[in-house]
């Protein structure tokens, strides 16, 4: 990796930092720039805001639907993906007894949004169970798919899930629903960045992303895309001025969402700069970070003498997450943190401890070895 690239960013040296994949990341140069365009509010914030910010949108949007591969008059701004798929969520006209599938591995926070929403209208939510450890993506696809019914109506799954870190062969099933006329939302919020994206070719529904995470934007940097086919029944959960107010695009899709009140838009703005920074420091170094995943993953279960629950190395990227031992202490997450400074997550899912791996490009051999040495003496 390019020397010293850890100065670049504005992470505390004395933290061995191996959560990427939570909130990301942001170089000093990006933050700069973040830092930059609020000052410009600042200056003159009724110039900025009424004036300013749309045109800066408009370019965030072209620079953003070159990398991720869609028409920039197709995507909008939100803070998270979370925010992004509710507004999805509240605009299905779904009848008692129409169903949601997704599957068992999908975001908690989403989960429960489409749980209480589909409660609310008599919605059921199926989550098939994908049993691990993955072996095909043919046994995936076939696995998943015999969770559609007559009653399906819309499928929600993650392109990279968050708490398992696996990749999920959404394009083969975005296929199959597209022929069966069932819609597709794509939870992608850990892959601009991570993995090569072109959503026109994804040919899904709507699509989410954090551009916070593994592209390095600062925090509360999301977008969705929301195909143009859906665009006019598609309504955000807070309504502003519209049509009625400054922003001079043509498009209403655009105006409903990207003014809802005064709002610090500065994050957004930083998004050519985040993109070449990717594009300079990342993107080549992507298969260098995977590399030492994968190696840490064979070490940790040789380590904990537990099973990886991928049985090949193309379901996993720049993370990983292992069980935990029977044995390992219920405070490990404490400890790893208080005695060794090593920020990592250790979390429960389907009633089994995991830890997760991130490597990113500020990361190295030695971080990952000091991990290892460290969970060899606490269990």
């Amino acid at each position: 990796m390019k020397n010293n690239i850890s100065n670049q960013f504005i992470l505390d040296p004395d933290v061995t930092f191996l959560n990427h994949g939570s909130f990301g990341a942001c170089p000093k140069s990006v933050f700069n720039d973040y830092q930059y365009w609020q000052k410009k509010l600042e200056y003159q914030p009724v110039l900025f805001s009424t004036e300013i910010v749309y045109e800066q949108l408009r370019q965030s949007r072209i620079a953003l639907g070159d990398f991720v591969g869609c028409d920039e008059q197709d995507l909008i701004f939100f803070q998270n993906p979370t925010t992004a798929v509710s507004n999805i969520i509240f605009s299905l006209d779904l009848k008692p007894g129409d169903e949601i599938l997704m599957s068992n591995h999908e975001y908690g926070a989403l989960v429960r949004a489409w749980l209480k929403w589909g409660r609310r209208h008599q919605v059921k939510i199926v989550q098939q169970d994908v049993k691990l450890p993955v072996t095909t993506r043919e046994h995936f696809i076939d696995n998943f798919w015999a969770g559609v019914t007559p009653h399906t109506k819309v499928i929600f799954l993650s392109q990279i899930t968050s708490a398992t870190a696996l990749e999920f062969p959404v394009k083969s099933i975005c296929e199959l629903a597209k022929e069966k006329g069932i819609l597709t939302i794509i939870d992608g919020a850990h892959v601009p960045g991570h993995l090569d994206l072109n959503i026109n070719k994804l040919d899904c529904d709507f699509y989410t992303g954090a551009c916070h995470k593994w592209l390095c934007a600062p925090k509360g940097t999301s977008f969705l895309y929301v195909k143009k086919e859906h665009q006019s029944w598609v309504r955000p959960l807070v309504y502003s001025w519209g049509k009625d107010g400054d922003d001079p695009e043509s498009s209403e899709f655009l105006q409903d969402f990207q003014w809802q009140g005064t709002r610090d838009m500065a994050a957004f703005l930083t998004l050519p700069k985040a993109i070449k920074f990717y594009q300079e420091y990342i993107d080549g170094e992507k298969l260098n970070c995977k590399k030492m995943i994968l190696k840490t993953g064979i070490e940790l279960a040789q380590l904990f003498n537990t099973p990886s629950i991928y049985q090949s190395a193309d379901w996993i990227h720049q993370m990983v997450s292992h069980p935990l031992p029977k044995n390992a202490p219920i405070d490990i997450k404490k400890r790893l943190w208080e005695e060794y400074r090593i920020e990592i997550p250790v979390f429960q899912w389907c009633d089994q401890p995991y830890i997760r791996v991130s490597c990113n490009i500020y990361n190295n051999t030695q971080q990952m070895e000091y991990l290892l040495n460290v969970l060899r003496s606490l269990i």
